[in-house]
């Protein structure tokens, strides 16, 4: 049984939650963010200010209520508050721009690595500071990966793209004999 499944779902103000033909919508001051349902394992009731999760009688169901219980809350939270990722780049020449819709990394490569931003996620950068923010949670967690990917940090230096506050295991290096 799922803890935070069993737990009803508040709205906050200016929050507009709905669920119809196993589309989950939710609309707030951020934007809009929708969301299929498997309708035959789980069933969203939207009751005044609260959202209550019932699981259906499939296997699936007891593992997908809490899922569903998670996903409703992220997207209140990125109606409402919204999701940010800091990346910090590291390295002798590294460094990131944004040339209309696509940030394009210059990590060391022979040549410059271009990566289009996808809709609904903003995108500033500072030196060789990357700020990603989105209401959507799993857009932002999927761009920021890929950007992490293009040069992911070594254990040697420490060079590459990193996530702000994420450590990176040193390794010693050879050693003078």
């Amino acid at each position: 049984m799922s803890r935070l499944g069993k737990q009803p779902v508040t709205i906050p103000a200016g929050v507009t939650v709905t669920c119809a033909d196993g589309i989950l919508t939710v609309t707030g001051p951020k934007g809009t963010l929708t969301r299929p349902v498997r309708t035959k394992d789980v069933a969203i009731e939207v009751a005044g200010e609260t959202v209550t999760i019932v699981p259906g009688k499939t296997t699936l169901a007891p593992a997908l209520w809490g899922t569903y219980a998670a996903h409703l809350r992220n997207m209140i939270k990125g109606v409402t508050v919204g999701f940010e990722k800091i990346l910090d780049i590291e390295g002798v020449g590294y460094r990131a721009e944004i040339k209309g819709n696509q940030i394009v990394l210059n990590v060391g490569f022979s040549h410059p690595i271009a990566l289009d931003i996808p809709d609904g996620v903003t995108a500033v950068v500072e030196k060789t500071v990357v700020t990603l923010k989105s209401a959507d949670k799993d857009v932002l967690g999927q761009f920021a990966a890929n950007v992490r990917k293009v040069k992911e940090p070594e254990p040697y230096k420490g060079k590459g793209i990193r996530y702000r506050g994420e450590f990176i295991i040193r390794k010693q290096g050879k050693k003078a004999a």
